[in-house]
């Protein structure tokens, strides 16, 4: 089975924060989920890198828009690369094959009368790079979106007929009802855009010339137009050459993975541009909830920005993919602080998950030298773990299926918790020295590391690496997502490779803090 999935391209308009990496994150869980499973996975992730702003911030810094956008996306890679995201492709705007193709777009759309030039007067927000009408507006002069203030501008502008396929967006959203979740964005789209009427949409720029090239020499291309398609030319996509055998195998997309501030832009404009190049549009549309850390919305005018690098180098990069998912809920925002996250860290990951692995393999080496008894013979308590452990391992299947990260999280350490109290219920400790009851301990060992290998098994689309060195510490082959619902299965007999390493040392706040005002 083939699985294509995406995130929105990061604006180069500057070095990202936690909030815009959080869906990289996100998808690179549900990228890693699907391999479980056994799906052949294509993960494109990337930049988008033309608009006003990025003329105006490039301006600032010095440098010539490509330079800027480089250093930034640059940057992007490195951040990537230290959360260990595995996409498939990083699709740049500013890619000659993407250019290609977006001005091979917008000539077809010409031609065949879903574009034609016209006067736009209206608002326009430079950060989000986005058109609105008076009526949208309702007399106000600021973002809906962003909530900064808007430009009155007039100027001369080619024009999508979106109005003309408001009646086929109105009915896929009929016929589709999970084609965006969850309801709440869903909701949203209909009431305010669907159900009033589309407007045609202001494709081009001519005010400034950082942006795809049309066949109109004083005019570039709308940047939303542009960016969207990247979910096909990274695909190879170009109306002026065959399909290729990637646009083949990968599209339409199984996932759009993107935050709620920009569904119009891929639910309402989006379908209606494949619409009408006669392209299948994508299965489905995540649009996440914000991550606010501190008071409100991240935004560098409030000072309220975390970058993720400054999180990686406090709390470790597998740590910070745990702490932005579990404090992200499915359907509404995340609130952090610095606060909230080292307690999350110190009581979850030091506390419960890491003291047990460290405990646990510590136990197993000092009393049975690291080696696990040749046959499990469960009683009723150890049943009860067995019971547990394989109904968490259904339940993350079901929840992962909707990408609900935050709620297999809250299984998953469900099942660490109960571990942690069987430890307390049957003292190994005490049967360590209690004469006869070595097979009884043997048992008590046997359950702890058929827990935690369960536990790891599900843990892998979260926490790669930390899961990797639990499961290679018993040697185990059993990795694929559906082995977490058969407890113990390849554990008899198996002796331990190595000591276990500690995890997750406890951090102070003190210090974290002074590391955040260096």
């Amino acid at each position: 089975m083939k699985y294509y999935l995406t995130t929105s391209i990061l604006y180069t308009s500057g070095r990202p924060h936690v909030g815009n990496i959080y869906e990289v994150i996100l998808a690179d869980v549900v990228a890693r989920y699907q391999k479980l499973k056994g799906c052949t996975v294509r993960f494109q992730t990337g930049t988008d890198e033309h608009g006003l702003k990025i003329m105006q911030n490039a301006a600032k810094a010095e440098l010539s828009p490509k330079d800027f956008c480089d250093q930034i996306a640059g940057g992007i890679k490195e951040t990537l690369g230290k959360l260990n995201i595995e996409y498939d492709k990083f699709q740049r705007t500013t890619d000659e094959d993407h250019c290609a193709a977006v001005s091979a777009i917008f000539k077809k759309m010409f031609e065949q009368g879903d574009i034609y030039k016209s006067v736009y007067e209206g608002w326009y927000c430079i950060p989000c790079e986005s058109f609105f009408t008076d009526s949208q507006l309702d007399g106000s002069e600021v973002c809906p979106d962003c909530e900064r203030p808007l430009q009155r501008e007039k100027e001369e502008s080619y024009f999508f007929k979106l109005s003309k396929y408001t009646d086929f967006l109105r009915q896929h959203f009929a016929e589709n009802p999970d084609f965006l979740v969850p309801e709440a964005s869903r909701n949203e789209m209909i009431k305010n855009f669907l159900e009033p009427g589309l407007n045609d949409l202001a494709v081009s720029r001519a005010s400034f010339d950082w942006g795809v090239e049309t066949f109109d020499p004083e005019h570039v291309v709308y940047v939303w137009l542009d960016a969207l398609f990247n979910y096909l030319t990274g695909l190879g996509y170009n109306p002026d050459k065959p399909t290729t055998e990637l646009q083949e195998e990968f599209w339409p997309a199984d996932l759009h993975i993107l935050g709620k501030d920009i569904a119009r832009f891929h639910t309402i404009f989006w379908p209606a541009f494949l619409k009408s190049l006669d392209l299948p549009l994508p299965k489905q549309v995540y649009a996440h909830p914000w991550f606010l850390f501190g008071d409100g919305k991240m935004s560098k005018s409030k000072g309220n920005v975390i970058y993720t690098e400054d999180l990686i180098d406090v709390f470790g990069a597998e740590a910070v993919r745990y702490l932005m998912l579990r404090e992200m809920p499915y359907d509404h925002d995340g609130h952090a602080s610095l606060e909230t996250l080292v307690e999350r860290y110190n009581t979850d990951l030091a506390n419960i998950f890491g003291n047990l692995f460290k405990r646990s393999i510590s136990m197993l080496q000092q009393y049975l030298g690291g080696q696990l008894p040749a046959e499990f013979k469960p009683n009723e308590l150890a049943e009860q773990v067995v019971d547990l452990s394989n109904h968490v391992a259904q339940e993350v299947d079901t929840l992962l299926t909707k990408f609900h990260s935050q709620e297999s999280l809250q299984k998953i350490w469900d099942l660490l918790r109960r571990l942690n109290k069987f430890i307390d219920e049957t003292e190994p400790w005490v049967l360590a020295k209690k004469e006869g009851a070595e097979a009884e301990l043997g048992q008590v060992l046997f359950v702890l590391s058929a827990g935690l290998q369960s536990a790891a098994i599900m843990l892998q689309p979260f926490m790669p690496e930390t899961s990797r060195i639990i499961l290679d510490t018993f040697g185990t082959e059993q990795r694929a997502f559906a082995d977490a619902n058969n407890f113990g299965q390849g554990l008899a007999g198996k002796k331990l490779i190595d000591d276990a390493p500690t995890l997750f040392p406890r951090l102070k706040m003190g210090e974290v803090e002074a590391k955040f005002k260096q």
